[in-house]
């Protein structure tokens, strides 16, 4: 069990009862808790442990980008500050709970986004039943939809709430307790998708006696997760095979990446095998979600809810100029792989995707601004990605550059 505290922060100017209430829940089983106000009006007196003036001190800007008595510019500078706060705090902090509407949500979670994972983050929230993507991001953070409005304590809110705080106050009780331990094994971050799969669970295979390996899904928030455990050094290496996020970042899909795909690995000087997995598509949503610019291109229903688009020769020469560069960047060891046969399930002879005129003008586009030093080299494997020679390239890169 943690003796650190369970943070209840919210704004305690018109969410006090509720979150007092959360509070004494958890309290009530043995846990020690810390109120935090967030509240961004003026004039409000804070009853909370740290107060609303104490975070917003910490505004990179001072308590005044805080405190503007403008509802928008107020909530923004508040979550900054917070942000910040939480980050200076790091794992001081046994876990972050709070309870509110959009506002709410939105001024507590990117401070829980920027705590550790396995820090207990908890969100009650009436906009949890949406997209919470924006709020969840790359972090472990659990989503409550709150049913009623986060107003006042009822026979439906102490129900949702209680369970609110239950969840959290047996995360910090039991989760370290309950959570197999890591072996001493190093650790490999690992990206894939369902058309690279074979690529990525023939390299386990090989490496498993020897690191122990964290797959990540690439569907943008998949990509940005590893990357962060990356930049907080939970990994001695990364085999990133599936690089598609790029894909959508550029033609408008909806697994993108961000303009920092890469920065992990350039900012840690971390061991890097990488490859240009299901660079071959872009993702939409089902058929009737495809802009209608794109009417006349080559799809592929990967299910009835994600329609694959076929990228363009053009496409491939603008992700291998965009890709290039951030290698460039990379000053630890690096093995990028260039699977000649293809680089995905869908891109390999006789299936809808082979596209040999694609390719090269991906491998051109990358082989003409890569720059290659004793550290860090392109490899040219004659095999689709998904075979077992590609796979035994992929292997032997890494123990060549992590030994």
């Amino acid at each position: 069990m943690t003796d650190k505290a369970i943070h209840v922060a919210g704004t305690f100017d018109t969410k006090s009862t509720e979150l007092n209430f959360i509070a004494d829940q958890i309290k009530a089983v043995g846990v020690a808790v810390k109120t935090v106000d967030l509240s961004a009006s003026t004039g409000h007196v804070s009853t909370a442990e740290v107060t609303a003036q104490d975070i917003a001190a910490c505004h990179p800007d001072g308590a005044n980008a805080v405190f503007t008595g403008d509802r928008g510019t107020a909530v923004s500078g508040m979550a900054q500050a917070f942000a910040c706060w939480a980050k200076e705090q790091g794992e001081t902090i046994g876990g972050v709970i709070s309870a509110g509407g959009s506002g709410g949500t939105a001024l507590a979670t990117p401070a829980m986004q920027v705590l550790p994972i396995g820090t207990p983050k908890v969100m009650v929230s009436t906009v949890a039943s949406g997209n919470v993507e924006p709020y969840v991001g790359p972090s472990d953070i659990m989503m409550l939809y709150s049913v009623t409005d986060v107003q006042g304590v009822n026979a439906i809110s102490r129900k949702v709430l209680g369970n609110a705080a239950s969840a959290i106050a047996g995360m910090a009780k039991f989760g370290s307790e309950t959570a197999p331990q890591a072996d001493e094994k190093p650790g490999v971050g690992l990206t894939m998708f369902g058309v690279t799969t074979n690529a990525v669970q023939s390299v386990i295979n090989h490496i498993e006696p020897d690191y122990e390996p964290f797959v990540f899904h690439a569907t943008g928030v998949g990509g940005r997760s590893m990357e962060k455990l990356a930049d907080g050094g939970f990994f001695d290496a990364v085999i990133d095979l599936t690089t598609t996020e790029v894909c959508d970042m550029l033609f408008g899909g909806v697994f993108p990446a961000t303009q920092d795909r890469f920065g992990a690995v350039i900012r840690q000087k971390m061991p890097y095998v990488g490859s240009v997995g299901a660079l071959d598509m872009v993702n939409f949503g089902a058929p009737g979600t495809v802009p209608e610019q794109h009417k006349d291109r080559l799809f592929y229903e990967h299910n009835p809810q994600v329609t694959l688009m076929r990228t363009t020769p053009e496409e491939n020469a603008q992700m291998g100029a965009w890709i290039a560069p951030r290698l460039n960047e990379m000053e630890g060891p690096v093995r990028f792989l260039l699977p000649e046969g293809g680089v995905s399930a869908l891109d390999a002879e006789g299936m809808p995707f082979y596209d040999p005129e694609a390719l090269a003008s991906l491998f051109a586009a990358i082989q003409e601004t890569f720059v290659a030093t004793e550290n860090r080299k392109l490899i040219t494997v004659p095999h689709n990605l998904n075979t077992p020679e590609f796979a035994n390239a992929a292997v032997a890169a890494l123990r060549e550059i992590s030994n």
